[in-house]
């Protein structure tokens, strides 16, 4: 069995809670009370979202050839 990484981005939402997404996988979203259920509930979405793949003979994304950058920009007034 492969191991595969991925980022994970909580958005921390207004009413509570935690809404995540995973870059790499195009409708990876999932949401969470806290931090901790939404992490978990992130690493089961993506193993379903790997399984679903396999079970349709596509290709599993990995994240091996991604460089990450933090971009700063100014809003204009």
């Amino acid at each position: 069995m492969k191991t595969l990484n991925y980022k994970i981005l909580l958005k921390k939402e207004p009413e509570g809670g935690y809404t995540v997404l995973v870059p790499s996988l195009p409708g990876c979203i999932t949401y969470g009370e806290t931090i901790d259920e939404s992490i978990m509930n992130a690493k089961e979405a993506i193993e379903l979202y790997i399984e679903s793949l396999k079970s349709h003979g596509e290709v599993i994304p990995t994240e091996e050839n991604i460089l990450e950058y933090t971009l700063t920009v100014r809003e204009n007034a």
